[in-house]
């Protein structure tokens, strides 16, 4: 039996004993089933032989120019003897081996109180970030994701995030002419089928409301209820600094705008774009963009204000890609190298048409009064 004739089976099981299930459930046995789930079984999943690319997958500058930002933070924290690097979802670890080597390399006074702690919800994934951070190793520990929030994790410092949130179950709802209704997943001739029905919470229709959102007759949508959920997890464990994330989305206005009639829900297998979250059970990625306004919301009731949110590529061009280009063309590196360079950077921040306009950055602060961060600095000044 394959894995995904199992996940299959699991959820045929589920849905015939309670009738129907939300989509969040779903989408959540579908992502991270134990052992089943596309983010919880073996594989890659990201880079040329996975299915999707990320920043991370272009270019060590983009991890290097968040490693200078971390700087900042530090700075921004009195330079303290200890500073702790949270990474939620780090993948094969290369993020955080950028982020750290930049560190090592330029901050030692920061790096000798660094440690480095993964979040990660794949246990397989261990080995292959072990071996990356090499290097890294007597600073690097994992945190099982359950601990995030609980008394046994506090920390200060920087807690950063890199396409995490996109991947967080969400519910699916439509307008209707009698209202907002929840799409939930049921069983139908021969497979899994949709049916609209009251939702099965009230947080649907408040989370709605409270980011200002309405949606026209017939237009569908995504509620992500889990990204406050983890973010108040995050910020309960956060005693001072900083939570980093990049990912793509909008405000919630442009996110339920009238023209996103389907909403944004998007599935991933090996580099193409499919709309059917019912087929590859477990070995293609599920997706929707992310309400940026939800995460400032819910962030300032926490007491974590924003300190900046913008497009990806404002914040690389604020924060120092351009001095991490121009010290690469000062380098030994061959033409060829550096010509490599120059094309890969150009999807990082070329506003159209590449990562720069599609990813968006988001700053939030806990105990820290008007920090100054080096995306806060104007472009070009």
């Amino acid at each position: 039996m394959t894995d995904d004739t199992q996940l299959h089976d699991i959820l045929i099981k589920r849905i015939a004993a309670a009738g129907r299930i939300t989509f969040a459930a779903f989408m959540e046995a579908c992502l991270y089933e134990p052992g089943l789930g596309y983010y919880t079984s073996p594989g890659r999943k990201v880079g040329a032989e996975g299915d999707f690319y990320t920043s991370i997958s272009v270019h060590a500058a983009f991890g290097r120019v968040i490693a200078r930002e971390i700087a900042q933070m530090w700075r921004c924290l009195g330079s303290p003897t200890s500073f702790t690097l949270v990474e939620c979802g780090a993948g094969n670890g290369r993020l955080a081996c950028d982020i750290m080597d930049y560190l090592a390399g330029r901050e030692p006074g920061m790096y000798t109180g660094l440690d480095l702690v993964l979040v990660e919800r794949e246990p397989s994934l261990q080995a292959a970030q072990a071996e990356l951070l090499a290097s890294h190793r007597e600073r690097l520990r994992w945190l099982p994701p359950e601990a995030m929030g609980t008394d046994d994790f506090s920390f200060s410092g920087c807690l950063y995030s890199n396409e995490l949130i996109d991947a967080l179950p969400v519910h699916r709802v439509m307008m209707t002419t009698e209202g907002l209704r929840e799409i939930y997943v049921t069983l139908g001739d021969g497979g899994f089928a949709e049916e609209a029905g009251e939702l099965s919470t009230p947080a649907i229709a408040a989370h709605l409301e409270r980011i200002g959102a309405t949606l026209l007759p017939g237009q569908q949508a995504e509620v992500n209820l889990a990204a406050p959920e983890w973010l108040a997890a995050a910020a309960r464990s956060l005693q001072r600094g900083f939570v980093l994330t990049v990912d793509y989305g909008y405000p919630a206005e442009e996110l339920y705008a009238p023209h996103r009639k389907q909403g944004t829900l998007l599935c991933y297998y090996r580099h193409q774009v499919e709309d059917d979250p019912y087929i590859r059970l477990g070995k293609q990625d599920i997706t929707s963009h992310v309400d940026f306004t939800s995460l400032m919301r819910c962030g300032e009731g926490l007491g974590m204000p924003p300190v900046w949110f913008g497009e990806q590529y404002r914040f690389l061009l604020s924060a120092g890609i351009v001095e991490e280009i121009e010290e690469f063309e000062r380098s030994a590196a061959s033409e060829e190298q550096k010509l490599k360079l120059r094309l890969a950077l150009k999807k990082l921040i070329m506003p159209e048409g590449g990562m720069g306009d599609t990813f968006r950055v988001l700053i939030q602060s806990k105990e820290i009064e008007s920090p100054r961060l080096l995306c806060q600095r104007r472009i070009g000044g």
